[in-house]
């Protein structure tokens, strides 16, 4: 990602990742959405969707665990990523939620929530 990009505000702070975080949701905004931007070249918009979603939510346990097994922030913020990205979504995942079958679990999760986020705009 480019260092000059302007890294989009949550719309959601009191739920998904940032309420999930608490005292460390400033801190880890910015580096939970370039990691997973990075990780799954889709746009900060799309990102942030995600993270402000019921799966951002999920994301953020997934950070905490990290940081109680004793991880920085930021370590347990890009083990989180790579372990999503590791995960291949299923049969029974595409079929609830429509994403292809194979396709890398964040990078499917993060495309399913701009898509259904769009289509509520429509």
């Amino acid at each position: 990602m480019n260092t000059t990009t302007q890294i989009p505000a949550p719309t959601v702070t009191d739920f998904g990742f940032f309420g999930t975080m608490g005292e460390q949701a400033e801190a880890a905004w910015p580096l939970a959405m370039t990691a997973i931007s990075d990780a799954t070249c889709q746009p900060l918009e799309s990102v942030r969707t995600f993270l402000d979603s019921r799966h951002g939510r999920h994301f953020a346990d997934d950070v905490q665990n990290g940081l109680y097994a004793g991880a920085t922030l930021a370590d347990a913020i890009n083990a989180a990523t790579q372990r999503w990205m590791g995960w291949t979504i299923g049969r029974q995942t595409a079929k609830q939620y429509d994403i292809p079958k194979g396709l890398p679990y964040l990078t499917g999760f993060v495309i399913h929530c701009e898509i259904v986020e769009e289509s509520l705009a429509a």
